[in-house]
């Protein structure tokens, strides 16, 4: 079956949540597929990089050079006040771009493409009027973020522009998720909330995952007292977590604990995150990680503090993997097929997840054999790959309908 994928994004290196699923739902299927894969890339380097994987792994890449609009400075803003007149999103309009459009429309006048799927909604636009059927993965359920967004923003003017986003986004998400012949979502939950929202869509689920094998001789360090912070810097339900655990959570636990330590790592931290960090004491901030191993190995356990996000945590799933212990919120874990108290530490609060850091720190103890058996049953990445494949067929008509 030819399959062409559109995203806009790189898959390669797979150094974000949404890089890891794409990409590793993708390679086991592409020894049994015509797979291309149509990416927005922010360089010429970036471009070539994944290209090259890519191609070194059987998938034809098309990479389309085009930045994506900044987050901060005049411009932003301005874009932001613009957007108030719109009935589109901001997130969405601001990746509109003539080249993908084009691109895929290029692509399709020279193959015979037997399914589309689409990396998020906002770039549907690119297979609109092709005629062939789409698949639309759900990374997230986007107006579920919006919504919580709008119910953690302190500052008022913000919050009012954020519910507008929100109004905007359900209307949008609604059009986006009728519009397709398969809504790939990332947990049964996130399936639930769609249905609740939008009514009978064509749901289906494949969670997110773990590649066992590259995590499986890793086990928590009993001798450390270092707490980590594992996720994408520039993004924003990270960033509110990032400052929960920096004013409140941290200074908590090294009132205890004063050999206690923190490390965050991801990509693309800002410069305000930079600078905070240069002046807390036991923090240390290592950006853009070629490989996040040597950390989960360094480390005691994970704090995953979210209190806005959607979809399920890859990051928790690989600590788990790794055998590193987890403290989350129940927002951080929503999604997972976990047992709190077992398979990881629940807490909500500030002074609740201070609390269940202190008391990991004061009694390591390793995650158990039943824990890694479970999430390698549930989340190794070809069981999830068969999955798309199956609803790949189905939505191509060339096999009988699965149940969601």
């Amino acid at each position: 079956m030819d399959v062409t994928i559109v995203d806009g994004d790189v898959p390669y290196p797979a150094n974000s949540g949404k890089r890891l699923r794409s990409l590793n739902l993708v390679l086991p299927l592409a020894s049994r597929h015509r797979i291309t894969y149509i990416a927005r890339c922010n360089s010429k380097a970036e471009g070539e990089t994944a290209a090259d994987f890519l191609r070194d792994h059987r998938i034809e890449p098309v990479m389309i050079e085009a930045p994506i609009a900044t987050k901060s400075g005049a411009g932003f803003y301005g874009r932001l006040a613009a957007n108030v007149i719109s009935a589109v999103p901001y997130s969405v309009q601001s990746h509109r771009l003539d080249a993908m459009r084009a691109a895929a429309r290029s692509h399709a006048s020279r193959k015979s493409v037997d399914l589309w799927q689409v990396e998020w909604f906002g770039y549907l636009y690119c297979v609109e009027g092709l005629g062939t059927k789409t698949v639309l993965s759900a990374h997230n359920i986007e107006s579920l973020i919006w919504q919580r967004y709008a119910e953690t923003e302190a500052n008022s003017l913000k919050r009012a522009y954020v519910r507008e986003q929100w109004r905007k986004m359900l209307a949008f998400e609604r059009r986006s998720f009728a519009s397709v012949a398969r809504v790939v979502a990332v947990s049964e939950p996130d399936v639930a909330v769609g249905r609740q929202l939008y009514g009978d869509i064509p749901f289906a689920c494949v969670d997110n995952g773990v590649d066992t094998s590259f995590f499986r001789e890793l086990r928590a360090d009993p001798t450390s007292r270092q707490i980590l912070f594992l996720g994408a810097l520039d993004w924003r339900p990270n960033q509110d977590a990032i400052a929960i655990l920096l004013d409140e959570i941290f200074p908590a636990v090294r009132a205890r604990m004063p050999d206690a330590s923190l490390a965050i790592v991801g990509r693309s931290p800002s410069p305000r995150l930079v600078e905070r960090v240069r002046s807390t004491p036991g923090v240390t901030l290592h950006a853009d990680v070629p490989d996040v191993r040597p950390y989960l190995a360094a480390s005691a356990m994970m704090a995953v503090p979210l209190r806005i996000g959607g979809g399920s945590r890859l990051k928790i799933i690989e600590a788990l993997a790794a055998r590193l212990p987890v403290v989350s919120t129940a927002i951080g874990a929503e999604g997972l097929k976990l047992e709190p108290g077992r398979d990881i530490d629940i807490a909500d609060e500030p002074a609740a997840i201070a609390e269940a850091i202190v008391a990991r720190l004061m009694r390591p103890a390793g995650v158990t054999d039943a824990t890694w058996s479970s999430v390698a049953g549930n989340y190794d990445w070809p069981i999830l790959a068969e999955r798309l494949e199956g609803i790949w067929l189905e939505a191509a008509g060339t096999k009988r309908a699965l149940s969601a």
